[in-house]
């Protein structure tokens, strides 16, 4: 982690994060490297996007961009707080609209400016750095691709957006594998590629690892930059004790064929040392008896608390994935 900068600047840290999950972690994360004189770009899953009403929606970027800027609702983990849906009631009078999927009013207005600086030419990455501009949010935040790569679900009649599977169904129905069209040809979006190999820290967050980190990862040329990285590259796992800290995770592994626990997404990033991502991974107190064999994998198993319960387990749950990332 040293180069020719100054001995006072804190670390240069990429998060690769997505969902509520990942934006509770990147709040921590950017207190920690605010105190420590460093600096935090989070490179946002966009592959839960998809259109309402005519406008642009982005759950992921927007759960980040709220979270960061102190206006989430902190009840439900998603929105902003102090919301109302009167807009979505109008709408649905007029026939319109989903009962599953009702947009706030205040967050209406994100996806109200966001359409419409789409449709004066901006590209995605202008407009969540004009997104950015609105609060002091003390990160950066780019989206891992300006090119329309949607979530679609396969099931046994058929394909559905994700939305509609995770919001509308709960996950309920049965994966049979899931798909982003226009994946092979998407390009990382501007600044991407250069925060990950000017990065001194890579961090996964405990995000979900096939709809939320598996996107961004499928972009091309976003995982091999992490791989030739000069930063030392560390997960936080999304399993506790076998189950998913929160959301569906635990499907969409099975859908992949991956085993539901700490080792089995560890074994899905795969070891730098090996072709894969990984050089550590924290795992939680609950899963220590799982340490050996993440080690076996050829990964640095870090054991520690998971639970990002209050502000300060999560602050120092950044730290300990700091710490995890000085070279042995």
């Amino acid at each position: 982690m040293q180069d020719d900068r100054s001995s006072l600047d804190g670390p240069r840290v990429v998060l690769l994060a997505g969902g509520a999950g990942g934006s509770t972690f990147a709040v921590g994360l950017r207190d920690v490297l605010v105190a420590a004189g460093g600096s935090l770009t989070v490179i946002c899953n966009t592959a839960d996007d998809l259109w309402v009403h005519a406008l642009r929606v982005q759950p992921d970027v927007d759960s980040m961009l709220y979270g960061l800027a102190g206006v989430k609702d902190a009840e439900r983990g998603w929105g902003r707080a102090g919301e109302s849906e009167r807009v979505s009631h109008e709408l649905r009078e007029w026939g319109l609209g989903w009962d599953w999927f009702a947009l706030g009013d205040l967050d209406l207005g994100t996806h109200i400016a966001r359409t419409s600086w789409l449709r004066d030419g901006d590209g995605v990455g202008a407009v969540v750095e004009r997104l950015n501009r609105r609060w002091e949010l003390g990160a950066t935040l780019l989206p891992m691709t300006e090119d329309e790569v949607d979530t679609f679900v396969e099931l046994d009649d058929g394909t559905i957006h994700f939305q509609e599977w995770w919001t509308r169904h709960r996950a309920k129905r049965e994966p049979r594998g899931f798909a982003n069209p226009g994946i092979e040809s998407a390009r990382p979006a501007p600044g991407v590629l250069e925060a990950i190999a000017e990065a001194d820290v890579v961090v996964l967050a405990p995000s979900n690892p096939v709809v939320s980190i598996g996107p961004i990862l499928g972009i091309p040329g976003i995982a091999p930059a992490i791989r030739a990285a000069k930063a030392h590259v560390v997960g936080v796992s999304p399993i506790i004790g076998g189950s998913p800290v929160r959301g569906m995770a635990d499907v969409c592994l099975r859908a992949v064929g991956v085993e539901c626990s700490a080792t089995g997404v560890a074994g899905l990033y795969g070891a730098r040392a090996a072709g894969g991502l990984l050089d550590a991974w924290l795992i939680a107190e609950e899963d220590a008896a799982e340490a050996s064999r993440v080690a076996e994998l050829g990964i640095h198993p870090v054991v520690t608390p998971l639970w990002m319960k209050d502000v300060a387990l999560t602050r120092t749950l950044a730290a300990d994935a700091l710490a995890a990332a000085v070279p042995r």
